[in-house]
Order: structure tokens, then sequence, then C-alpha cells
């Protein structure tokens, strides 16, 4: 939609027209947001409604360099904004134009995943928000329309998605129809008596919906995109690169650099192995050995309650020590992730308004039983200190930034890197001395920076180098890439598999954990050299999570400066 004003505005002011028109186009984002009259739309996925988000990026960018101009725009504050809008959006254009929203078939992140999650997010404590829920149900099979249409016109065009992509969202779209009511249909069941009637009928209307997209992909779509390849070659994983890490990263270094870690981080993993299991042949081996005989949770609700006391535990210790946390900032909610989605856990942003607070979500992959070394780094990392501080911060200081730099401006790699970080952290301030923690720790360091060989080096199909221990000389390909990443992580095929296929859909992604967590401990070390004895470690972490999102290529510049 047009955004209209009479008046000079400075940057933050475009940014925050920027989300009302917005969410206007996406009211799943208005959603995520806390934007009440979002909540019985869903988004136009079609061509058409592609371009006119492109529409709102351009104009914005007009408006931004007008703004620009204006007396004022050269503070700190307004030059920060201005620089995350104009990366970003430029960024948003180049994926556009190279025409990616009609090749979007993935596991994780594409239109069809947005409509289901956004249900996860919808309040349900009254009858009102039940008629919404419904409403919003109603709304699926013509969204979904939308997407289809989109994917039908990149085949038009000969831009196909990813065949493995493909095979694996019919799977998914196969367990969210189920055999029963479905995904939708138990997500209605604690809905009110008096609305029973009209949500169940939405409920089977909007399984309609997947039931039709799920026909054509697996009839037209898959058939159509038999043997295309999955890897995306060099311009477009530059282009991806971009978009998710906020910068224009030398790809080749980049690839080196995981492979310099995998090296330090197997040699430390080895040391640390020896003291679970003596005399084992690789840290994976430890890894099996925890499997069976270490710590485990046992039973998904009791696992739910022990990573809600983890979270709780990190605030506890870490606020005034570490941090200094507002109390609203505080409130994180432990959840199970709905069936069917991608194997990796994930982290939800709060309401502007905290009504809904931040959350984690344990995809379970049909598990009851988890082993405490895959925990609970990787709650550090979701959760407290990692996700939830950041994400939270920046909704908590949402009006001495912009709602722009708080939400839907963030850069998946600085978010990504602060949360590997925080990891870090844990280990560095005592909280992962237990051998069976720490091996998990490492682990989950060791699957950052392979992703940052696999995924680099598959799409751009590089050569894997002589001091490698895995087929040195050849070429990267997915098979490799798979074979790879399964000898070197301790987690099972299933999840092997899943990551596999997000890197081959989302291409550039994974990569921005290990080179942001990069970025995080370079501008804290140059931080720490500028103020010598006097560099003050929670001062310097309330200010780096206070400046909302930026991209890798101003986030070094701006911590050094703390």
């Amino acid at each position: 939609m047009p955004i209209t004003h009479t008046t000079p505005q400075l940057p933050r002011q475009v940014a925050d027209a920027y989300v009302d028109a917005f969410t206007e186009l996406d009211p799943i984002t208005g959603t995520y947001l806390g934007v009440a009259d979002c909540a019985r739309r869903l988004p136009d996925f079609s061509p058409a409604g592609q371009e006119a988000f492109a529409r709102l990026d351009r104009t914005t960018l007009e408006r931004l360099a007008e703004a620009e101009k204006q007396p004022g725009a050269d503070s700190d504050e307004e030059r920060r904004c201005a620089r995350l809008l104009h990366e970003r959006l430029t960024a948003q254009l180049a994926v556009h134009e190279a025409a990616e929203h009609l090749r979007a078939v993935s596991n994780l992140h594409s239109p069809l995943h947005a409509v289901r999650e956004v249900f996860t997010m919808m309040p349900t404590e009254t009858a009102e928000d039940w008629a919404d829920i419904a409403g919003r149900l109603r709304a699926v099979p013509a969204a979904l329309d939308g997407y289809r249409a989109a994917l039908a016109e990149g085949l038009r065009r000969g831009l196909p998605g990813g065949p493995r992509q493909a095979a694996t969202v019919i799977g998914q779209l196969n367990t969210w129809i189920g055999t029963g009511n479905g995904w939708f249909g138990e997500l209605v069941g604690e809905g009110p008596h008096e609305l029973r009637t009209e949500l169940d009928a939405a409920a089977a209307t909007a399984t309609g919906g997947l039931a039709a997209l799920r026909d054509w992909l697996r009839d037209v779509y898959a058939p159509a995109i038999a043997g295309a390849s999955e890897v995306v070659g060099r311009a477009r994983y530059a282009r991806w690169s971009r978009y998710w890490n906020g910068t224009d990263l030398d790809l080749d270094e980049a690839y080196a650099y995981g492979w310099s870690e995998y090296h330090r981080l197997l040699d430390e993993m080895r040391r640390e192995a020896e003291k679970i299991l003596p005399g084992a042949k690789t840290p994976w081996e430890a890894l099996a050995h925890l499997d069976v005989h270490g710590r485990h949770i046992e039973g998904v609700e009791e696992t739910r309650v022990w990573l809600q006391g983890l979270m709780d535990e990190a605030v506890e210790a870490l606020d005034g020590t570490h941090f200094d946390l507002a109390e609203r900032v505080k409130r994180v909610e432990s959840r199970i992730a709905p069936p069917g989605g991608a194997a990796a856990p994930y982290y939800s942003q709060p309401s502007e308004d905290f009504s809904r607070p931040g959350r984690t979500w344990l995809p379970t992959m049909g598990e009851t039983r988890f082993p405490e070394y895959d925990l609970v780094s990787t709650w550090y990392h979701e959760g407290v200190p990692g996700h939830h501080l950041q994400l939270a911060q920046w909704v908590h200081v949402a009006d001495r930034l912009s709602r722009y730099q708080a939400t839907i401006g963030m850069v998946s790699a600085n978010a990504e890197g602060w949360a590997l970080y925080a990891e870090r952290l844990m280990d560095e301030l005592g909280f992962l001395s237990d051998p069976e923690r720490r091996l998990g720790y490492l682990d989950a360091q060791m699957m950052r920076s392979t992703r940052v060989i696999v995924d680099i080096g598959m799409h751009l199909e590089l050569e894997i180098p002589e001091h490698s221990p895995f087929h040195p000389g050849e070429r990267w390909t997915p098979e490799l890439a798979q074979e790879f990443f399964g000898l070197h992580s301790g987690r099972p095929a299933e999840f092997v598999e899943s990551e596999l296929v997000r890197y081959l859909g989302m291409p550039a992604q994974a990569i921005g954990y290990k080179l942001g967590e990069r970025a995080w401990l370079t501008g804290r070390e140059a931080a720490r050299k500028a103020h010598g004895a006097a560099f003050d470690t929670k001062a310097w972490h309330m200010a780096a999570l206070s400046q909302g999102s930026l991209g890798l290529d101003d986030l070094v510049a701006e911590l050094s400066a703390l």
C-alpha cells in the first residue's frame, strides 16, 4: 500500500511507517507484533501480492533518501536506522528481482510454513480469539492458492525449486493433513463449545487447502522439477548471503574459516571426550555412549518443564551480574513445537506489548527421551542468554530505537551470531564445566562450523581441501555434505537429513551462526582493548543488546565503539 506524508520525516519515522504498511500487506507479521486487526487475514502470496511488497520497498527507499537530507538525520540513532533500512530493503529487492519467490520451496522457511505457524502465535483466551482463529482458518485455501500460483509461474519461467525440498514438504503436508482431524482439527479442539460447529468447519476448510496444495505438489510440481539442480551456484548464493548476513561476504575466506574452526574444535572435542569415554576413537563415539548411559530427561512434558527451569535458572544467575534485565524481559516460556516441522528447535519473539512472551520451541520428532547434553547449550542459544535476551530486549527498547530496528528489520546473522556467542559466554562463565554438557556444547559448535563448510561448499561446488580427513581433493555434492555432516554430529540421522534439506532450501542462512559469532567476538575484543581495565562486560552487553538490528557490515564497527 502507498505511504503518503506531507511533512518531512526522519529515517526512524520512515522506518516505522514502513512497519505499518508492511503489516497491512502481511498480517502474519502483524500477529507476531500483536496488531489486533490482522487476526483474520493472511497475505497474498501470488506473484501480484509479492510485487506489492516490492513496490513498498522501492517507495520506502525513495522516502528514505529524502529523509536522510533532513536536519537531524546525521545523529547516531537516525544514521543506524537509515543504514539498516537501506541495506535490508535493497537486499530484499535483489532477492525479489531475481524471482526467488517463484521457487520458494523449503522445509522450514516458506509461505506454507508461515501460514501454519502463525496459528501457534494467536491468543486463545476468549471466544472472540477463537472466532479470529476460525476467520483465519477460512482464509488458508486462498493464501495457499496464491503460493501455488507463484510456484506455477516459476515453472513457466524455468525457475524450479529443489526436488528434495519438494518431497520433504509433501511429507510434511501429509503429516499436517493426517488421517483424522488433522493438525488444524486438533488446533480447534480446545475451542469453546458454542463455536464448535464454526471451528470444525473452518478447520476442515483449512485442511482442504493443505490437501489441494499437497496434491498439486505431488502430481504436478514434483514431476516437473525432477532432476533439477539443488545447488544454487555462486551468483544466487551471494545474493542470498547478503540477504541473510547483511553484508557481502568473501565466501572463499568464510569457507576457509569454517575449516579452521573445524580443526580447532575437533582437537578440543577429543580432549573432552577422553573424560567421558577414555580411548574413544572419535568424540561422537563418546556422544553415542552418552545417548545410552548419559543423563536424560524422560517424557515430553517433563522435558518442557526441565527446559523452563533451565532458562529460569539462567535468568536468576545472570541478571545483575552480566546483564541488567527488565522484569518483562525476564519472562520466557518453554513450549513443545507442533508436529510435522523441521527438526531444529527455534524461538519466537514476544509481541510488542509483551502480552505474548518470548517462547522457545522443542520439536520432539516422536521422541520421549532426551539426552541432557543435547539440550543445555541449545537452550542457552534459543532462550537465555541467547535469542530471548537479545530479541526481547530489542522490543523493550523499541521506543528508543524504531519499531523497524526492533522487529522486522532483524538480520539473521546478527541474531544467530549473538545466540552462538551466548553459548560461548556460558562456557566462559563456567556453566558448561560438566564434561557431558561441555561435550554437547562443543558438538553444537562443531555443527555450526560444519554448516559453514558444507553450505558454502556444496552450493559453490568447491574443492574439499587436502588437509581434510574426508574425501580430500573432491568437489562437494549434497550427498557428500550429508555424509560429512552425519560423521561430525551427535544428532540422529533424521535430524541430519532435515538439516541438509534446510541448507538446500535456505542457501547461506546457516553460515550466519558462526560468522555472526565471529563478528560479536571481534567487536567485544576491540571494545575491551579500547577500554582496558575499565571495560565493563555487563554494561557492554546491555549497550550491545540495545542497539537493535545491524547487518554484519555494521555490527563489528558499532560493537567496537561501545
